[in-house]
């Protein structure tokens, strides 16, 4: 007999307790193997895909797209044992060794693929298959069926090939005649698709639904503060609240930083960006400076400095603000730093960061200029210690060896801790990371 499992939403990891359905991947009587994605959610980090542990008929789903879920909330049901055929464009269900009702780890979580799953075969049949299996059944909203009545069409004697007892379901409800097709499986048998193009069929276009407005008040729009938005909103308010912070700030000249990324890049090979510089820049500094690497253990009243720098970077993207980490920048060149950082922000722009990517920073650098801005005070990225600002690259008017000249300049600001250090080991950090944008020989003589 058919076991009826439910899984439900896991602990997506780093301390997350909710998440919202994005896209629903699979559909009521659907056949699901064993780790395949089921649900897409976006958490307050990332936007996943969640596999699910058992193989069988998906018998119900829970909640709708867009509805927020706690970690522990049911997500779905699969009747695991259904010998139910896949469908057209399904792949075969993966049988797992030993009992069918066990479930295997999720893939991400400490799922073993050392080696390949076994397929089960299925064999075609030509009979209808008996009473439906008594587990709980979700179906598919019944669908408006248009008042045309359909081609008439010679019906067969004999039993009617279908096996699963959901498409003799979705046929009953959309009013879909089963002896009038013809099924697409093998030796006639009728499948979920056979049914659901019978219903196109006979049902009317409707026009697209209408993208509900954002609900408006007499004091005006009013927007959720959910998912990434309310992430962001929680821990800058926490920065606000527990971290005393200073800024300071200085102009520098960037044209022989300029230069000198130019003629890295003649030699050929793979480019440098300029955040790539920075960034080398500041791993030196902190190496000078650690207390700007470090973080404040409120509980133990300690100042904690940190051994790795676990670089963050502000990246703007459609879903908003993230700030993906490079692990270990201090260990990275230029050429490393690059990729790593061009790596991550593809990953950011598609909504496929993994909560680890997303997690553990000890200092932030935040290019703003990329909006065409000079100057910031931005807020640190708690539990941070501090952010480095970089503004706009420009040509001004500036004093070079004693003449004016038209030379590439760029501000630099320093948002600090005050609690883990003073004015003057913040303005000794900064003065440095600007003495090494004005002359990289400075960066050179450091190494």
């Amino acid at each position: 007999m058919p076991q009826v499992m439910e899984f439900r939403l896991p602990d997506l990891g780093e301390g997350l307790t909710e998440a919202e359905i994005v896209r629903w991947l699979v559909a009521v009587g659907d056949v699901v193997a064993i780790d395949q994605p089921v649900v897409e959610v976006e958490t307050a980090k990332a936007m996943v895909e969640v596999p699910c542990p058992y193989g069988g008929v998906v018998t119900a789903r829970f909640g709708e797209e867009g509805e927020e879920l706690p970690v522990g909330a049911p997500l779905i049901t699969v009747a695991v044992g259904v010998q139910s055929a896949p469908e057209a464009g399904t792949a075969p269900q993966d049988e797992a060794e030993g009992s069918g009702n066990a479930p295997r780890p999720l893939i991400g979580y400490g799922s073993d693929h050392s080696r390949p799953a076994r397929r089960r075969r299925v064999r075609p049949v030509t009979a209808a298959v008996s009473a439906p299996v008594a587990a709980p059944v979700v179906a598919p909203a019944p669908v408006a069926v248009a008042p045309v009545a359909p081609v008439a069409a010679a019906v067969p004697a004999g039993p009617v090939p279908v096996i699963s007892p959901l498409v003799r379901k979705l046929a009953k409800d959309g009013g879909v005649d089963l002896r009038a097709l013809h099924g697409s499986g093998p030796e006639g048998l009728i499948l979920r698709a056979d049914v659901e193009a019978a219903l196109a069929a006979l049902t009317a276009p409707a026009p697209a639904p209408a993208v509900a407005p954002a609900a408006v008040s007499a004091q005006g729009e009013r927007i959720p503060l959910k998912g990434l938005r309310g992430a962001v909103a929680e821990k800058l308010s926490r920065s606000r609240r527990e971290i005393p912070d200073a800024t300071c700030w200085v102009d520098a000249d960037a044209t022989e930083l300029m230069a000198a990324r130019a003629a890295m890049n003649a030699v050929g090979g793979p480019k440098i960006s300029v955040l790539a510089l920075l960034a080398r820049i500041c791993t030196a500094a902190l190496a000078k400076y650690p207390e700007l690497n470090s973080t404040v253990d409120l509980a133990a009243k300690e100042i904690v400095r940190l051994p790795s720098v676990h670089l963050g970077f502000a990246a703007q993207t459609d879903r908003g603000l993230v700030v993906p980490v490079v692990r270990d920048a201090q260990e990275r060149n230029p050429e490393s730093l690059s990729a790593e950082f061009a790596r991550l922000t593809e990953l950011a722009r598609a909504g496929k960061l993994a909560p680890a990517d997303l997690t553990g920073g000890t200092f932030t650098l935040n290019n703003y200029g990329v909006f065409g801005v000079d100057g910031s005070t931005p807020i640190i990225n708690h539990p941070e210690a501090a952010m480095l600002g970089v503004g706009r690259i420009i040509d001004k008017p500036w004093v070079h060896q004693g003449q004016l000249a038209v030379r590439k300049v760029v501000q630099l600001s320093l948002t600090f801790d005050h609690r883990v250090c003073d004015g003057g080991t913040a303005g000794g950090f900064l003065r440095y990371v600007a003495d090494c944008v004005e002359s990289p020989a400075v960066l050179l003589r450091s190494l």
